[in-house]
């Protein structure tokens, strides 16, 4: 590609990273965009005006699906994924005045193009999407002088400055802002954006720091994407917001989502029938998840992934109905899972590793003080590890030096907690030694990885699995399993569990947790290569599945006049020692 004055294209300084596993990520619909297939260019060109507005390619998205410029803009392209992408002008196919080329854009890079004319630029990605649907985008660029007939919503309310002086403004939704996007965009660091109830179909996006967006009631302040549009609330590299007491429902990718953030909390929140995730961190440091429920996500209710150290804490979530209850890719340290109700998933708790999300292994992750039970869900959406995992409580799939503990596990038809490998066809890179485990995600991304790794398997390593209480689980109450290496040697510990079956037979006796095991590892071992012959039913069609109807869920207290709490103190501490071994729900 030939580099002009309007545009460059180079590295972040890290080398690229490589196309993820085949399967294990995909291009959804994103109907954000119109559908017409051509560019709509005119009027004169102006000269840059110095400002630069960005855009992510993440996951298989352009993040945010629109953005609104002024003639003059810089708009930089960043991959900030693990795919190969391209971005593609609609319309301009063959001359192709800007944009990358079909699998040139590469993780970690970045693409800069000055939009000197006004105009509707779309563009989408080849690899995952067609100009009307999938990986697509669009730029709307209005002249100097016309930004005030914008179709962003206006308002001519003054916005209140933060200052030592100042208390923050409260911007009412739909008293003096229409919408929430428009309170939001009008937003200072430090606000608090007040939602009063009603039915709002729009996707909210969200690039300003600490800022505290609450519903006045959890069950009656609504955003419905009619199945069109991508997430309810979506937080782009912002430190420090806040998202509380409302509902988001019917989006086709995730109905709460963080990105590339340090400091985030979602409190009181409800995600019911969402494409991807219900509530979902990703590449997020230092957040809080709490007083959750999450339903009828093909993957999972509530996800928290690429991260280490994470600095996180899920608390006080039910997430059922989902593929997965709760997953998290290659995240961990001082990452919390507690006090939490995982039911009528596919599969219950699934921390997992693979190279094709970065910071892998997933590693020190601490399950705590959970109850999961009955995620046996054959009628759920679900995709690629919600159906291998079906039928289980909690699977540590390739994770390291996790600490699943006090938990109650029952009534599955394969497994209550499982140490197993995750076997990744197309892997990026062979797994790290244990001697990288501690290395941040930022150290971690400078790595150089071996590339073209074929099919890896990662083992469980070093999981220390104590004090819970397992029962009626069909194949086993425990079992710990390779497909390749010799399991006496992965270092997993069992100790004060309450259990009848495992495999290896005399789990306990083999691995006790800081003491010497003796016995015969050849006994009971378990064959974990059968998983992936099992049939199991496909994936229900996630707009359509049955789902448990939507009850009223509790309140934020005070949410009408609390003031504004942005994320700037999470996650708050947690007394690990003070938590038990949940009660069965009475019948």
């Amino acid at each position: 590609m030939k580099l002009g004055a309007k545009h460059r294209f180079g590295a972040l300084g890290a080398v690229a990273l490589g196309i993820a596993a085949v399967g294990l990520v995909g291009c959804g619909p994103d109907k954000s965009a119109s559908d017409a297939t051509t560019t709509s260019v005119a009027g004169a060109s102006y000269a840059s005006n110095g400002t630069t507005a960005k855009l992510l390619a993440v996951y298989n998205n352009f993040q945010p699906g629109t953005i609104r410029i002024t003639a003059g803009t810089t708009v930089e392209f960043t991959n900030n994924g693990r795919n190969v992408h391209n971005i593609t002008p609609v319309g301009d196919l063959q001359r192709k005045s800007w944009g990358v080329g079909e699998g040139s854009f590469k993780p970690t890079q970045n693409y800069s193009h000055l939009f000197d004319r006004p105009g509707l630029y779309k563009f989408f990605c080849t690899i995952h999407g067609t100009a009307k649907a999938g990986m697509v985008g669009q730029i709307e660029v209005t002249a100097p002088d016309a930004a005030s007939t914008s179709t962003v919503p206006q308002t001519s309310m003054p916005t209140t400055s933060t200052s030592a002086s100042q208390e923050a403004a409260a911007l009412v939704v739909p008293d003096t802002y229409p919408t929430i996007q428009a309170a939001v965009d009008a937003a200072k660091p430090g606000d608090l954006v007040l939602v009063k109830p009603g039915t709002y179909h729009e996707a909210v996006n969200v690039t300003t720091d600490n800022l505290t967006i609450r519903g006045t009631d959890r069950n009656s302040v609504v955003l419905d994407g009619k199945f069109d549009l991508d997430n309810g609330v979506r937080i782009l590299g912002a430190k420090g917001v806040a998202v509380e007491n409302m509902t988001a429902m019917n989006y086709t990718h995730n109905g709460f989502f963080w990105t590339g953030v340090t400091g985030y909390r979602g409190s009181y929140l409800t995600s019911y029938r969402t494409g991807d995730y219900g509530v979902y961190a990703f590449d997020s440091m230092n957040g809080q998840l709490e007083h959750i429920y999450a339903a009828g996500s093909p993957d999972a209710g509530v996800y928290v992934g690429e991260c280490y150290p994470c600095n996180a804490v899920v608390n006080d979530v039910v997430s059922e109905h989902n593929g997965l209850g709760y997953s998290g890719t290659n995240s961990g340290g001082n990452m919390l899972i507690v006090n939490s109700v995982f039911r009528f998933n596919r599969a219950g708790i699934v921390p997992n590793t693979g190279s094709y999300e970065g910071c892998y292994p997933n590693r020190e992750t601490t399950i705590v003080g959970n109850l999961v039970y009955s995620n046996n869900q054959g009628d759920t959406p679900a995709i690629d590890v919600a159906l291998l995992a079906m039928g289980n409580g909690i699977v540590s799939a390739g994770a390291v030096k996790n600490v699943i503990e006090r938990n109650l596990v029952y009534d599955h038809d394969k497994v209550g907690i499982a140490l197993v490998p995750y076997l990744e066809n197309d892997a990026n890179d062979s797994p790290p030694p244990a001697s990288q485990w501690g290395m941040t995600c930022a150290e971690s991304k400078k790595l150089t990885p071996k590339g073209n790794a074929g099919s890896v398997l990662w083992d469980s390593q070093q999981n220390r699995v104590l004090g819970n209480s397992m029962h009626d689980n069909r194949v086993a109450d425990m079992i710990v399993a390779s497909a390749g290496a010799d399991v006496s040697t992965l270092g997993n510990c069992f100790s004060g569990n309450t259990f009848t079956t495992s495999y290896p037979f005399k789990l306990e006796q083999l691995a006790p947790c800081d003491a010497t095991g003796a016995g015969d590892w050849k006994a009971g071992e378990y064959n974990i290569v059968s998983w992936l012959a099992e049939k199991h039913p496909p994936s229900a069609d996630w707009t359509t599945a049955s789902l448990p109807a939507l009850q009223p869920q509790v309140n934020m207290p005070g949410a009408a006049t609390a003031p504004a709490h942005a994320a700037t103190d999470v996650p708050f501490a947690v007394d690990l020692a003070s938590i038990k071994v949940p009660a069965a729900p009475a019948g």
